[in-house]
């Protein structure tokens, strides 16, 4: 019988209960038998897409499969993988990434959470200096002292 690892499936059931949206992006050579766990976990229903695709494709053809299933950007998206390169080539899109071993745990959670706040905070500065340079208010401040 297939399971999670211990702390995954509470932190998948809180973050429902949350109403958190939540995929699947996943590398499988067999992904009907993928699709077979999923459902016998019974946890197919939490959700909104499952990407699972042959070993070869690659983690970025996951999430945009994702963003144009649910609209969700790039930079509202979190991920949990154990694998240090899908990491790197999703970070690259605007995902947050976390690095797990052992499964999601409340540690990576929280990890995960800290570090997409934080993102989310950075790409929001970005954007007032952003605005605050091109918004052609500091030009016009400049007149308003002569």
């Amino acid at each position: 019988m297939p399971s999670l690892y211990p702390q995954a499936k509470g932190v998948v059931i809180a973050l429902k209960e949350k109403g958190i949206q939540m995929a699947i992006a996943s590398r499988s050579p067999t992904s009907d038998i993928a699709n077979t766990f999923i459902d016998k976990l019974n946890i197919n229903s939490f959700f909104v897409a499952k990407e699972i695709f042959s070993s070869w494709s690659h983690k970025t053809e996951h999430f945009q499969k994702i963003h144009t299933r649910t609209g969700v950007p790039f930079t509202d998206m979190l991920f949990f993988d154990d694998e240090d390169r899908n990491i790197k080539s999703v970070s690259k899109m605007g995902v947050t990434s976390i690095l797990v071993g052992n499964g999601v745990t409340l540690g990576a959670l929280r990890q995960g959470l800290t570090e997409f706040s934080q993102n989310k905070n950075t790409i929001e500065k970005n954007k007032q200096v952003w605005r605050n340079k091109y918004s052609g208010k500091a030009a016009s401040s400049e007149t308003d002292k002569d």
